[in-house]
């Protein structure tokens, strides 16, 4: 607020940084003047997160503090009016922090409304891993670069324990690397204060073989090419999920959580000498019985689609396994879900590890589609032609300048324009 004051001049204290010789850096010409060293006067004060030329209202509104401010008050709202009303009708908080009060286990199979309240009060806690898994791969194709390799490392690491003992064992050190990992990036975000006009030593000299696409493949921090620091959103989301599973992987050891909301277990065979708790739904005599009829005898075929669909939507060598995966499952057909169960779960194991290697190589292989496209372009094209290379991630060139060299406009992907790589 005392920033906005009028008696604060910047210009007195900014500073301004000499551009540097043609041959003491790797930025072009056109990169000199857009960098935020040379652009301008540099002020100190916005490092630290404080600028000037913003009214006292609006400049809180766009550093989004009025916002948050107003979430913590709603919640405070919420668990005031909570312990309010139970302190007047003298009722004792729900168990395992459940929502409502008829969504447990023992009611689950009952109707299409009790089914729809136990969901409500223990969704994360039957499906927390799938969304951890799925929040881990949003992470990595938002941005396609060489931090969320690592990302892809701990999916792979995951998914291979196959138990979920093996991967309550491992999901400590996972929400720490999460923790530390975001946290490093926020650093890089971060990066030097650029009053003190000093470049990155990456950008001091033509001798050094990167370019503002390599830096930025490599989320380096750079005042030219800055990192993008709305990625760190989709980080956090996933560190919250993460966090959020490590804390249900501790509530189904207990009783509480075990009598409200049924046992995680990875028991495999089916029960022999003992009743089935979930009664026989085959006859449809109600709501709930005819949506669990449409989800057993239909999703089959719907997985069967997606996979087709994403084998025969890029003409490449990966897809090539995904219509193979799709082709050995239709041999099969339901036929498949009478086998034992061990040899139905290694099918949909390695095509789930095969997805899996698929996404971290995509990832790798960006390196080409979006850093050396222009080399790929004049020397390998049965390359891209063969992995169906393209950037889905904004940013790496100018289209303008990238139409002028006459180089990513003027090669065209099979059935694709190249405008694709180089939006």
């Amino acid at each position: 607020m005392l920033y906005q004051l009028k008696v604060v001049s910047p210009h007195q204290y900014s500073s301004n940084c000499t551009e540097p010789l043609p041959n003491s850096t790797n930025l072009q010409k056109t990169e000199i003047s857009r960098s935020v060293l040379y652009r301008g006067p540099v002020d100190p004060a916005n490092w630290f997160g404080v600028r000037k030329g913003f009214p006292n209202l609006g400049y809180i509104q766009v550093r989004n503090h009025l916002q948050i401010l107003l979430l913590l008050v709603f919640e405070a709202m919420v668990y005031r009016c909570q312990e309010h009303h139970r302190h007047r009708n003298q009722l004792a908080p729900l168990p395992a922090q459940a929502v409502c009060a008829g969504g447990t286990r023992q009611r689950l199979d009952r109707d299409l409304p009790s089914c729809l309240k136990y969901f409500v009060n223990f969704f994360f806690y039957k499906f927390g891993l799938e969304v951890c898994f799925l929040a881990a791969v949003n992470v990595i194709g938002q941005r396609m670069n060489f931090m969320v390799i690592l990302h892809g490392c701990w999916l792979l690491a995951a998914l291979t324990r196959r138990r979920r003992e093996a991967i309550a064992r491992l999901w400590p050190n996972y929400c720490l690397f999460l923790a530390l990992f975001l946290l490093y990036q926020y650093l890089l975000c971060l990066g030097m204060p650029p009053a003190l006009c000093i470049d990155y030593p990456w950008r001091w000299s033509q001798a050094i073989p990167m370019n503002s696409a390599l830096i930025k493949w490599l989320y380096l921090p750079d005042f030219f090419s800055v990192p993008n620091s709305t990625n760190l959103i989709s980080d956090f989301l996933l560190l919250l999920c993460a966090s959020q599973q490590w804390q249900v992987f501790s509530a189904e050891r207990t009783e509480e959580w075990q009598r409200m909301a049924g046992v995680n277990t990875d028991q495999l065979e089916p029960l022999r000498g003992e009743p089935n708790p979930v009664p026989n739904f085959i006859h449809c005599r109600s709501y709930l019985d005819m949506l669990k009829v449409a989800v057993f005898r239909y999703l089959f075929w719907l997985v069967l689609v997606v996979v087709f669909v994403t084998g025969a939507t890029r003409i490449s060598i990966f897809g090539l396994g995904y219509l193979l995966a799709c082709f050995c499952l239709l041999l099969f057909g339901t036929s498949l879900q009478q086998q034992d169960t061990r040899s139905r779960l290694v099918l949909w194991d390695c095509l789930i590890l095969y997805n899996v290697t698929i996404i971290i190589s995509k990832n790798i292989l960006s390196l080409l589609s979006c850093v050396f496209v222009e080399q790929m372009q004049s020397s390998f094209c049965w390359v891209i032609q063969l992995f169906s290379l393209v950037c889905t991630v904004k940013g790496y060139y100018n289209r303008e300048c990238a139409g002028r060299r006459g180089g990513p406009r003027d090669w065209r992907l099979p059935g694709a324009d190249l405008a694709a790589v180089h939006p």
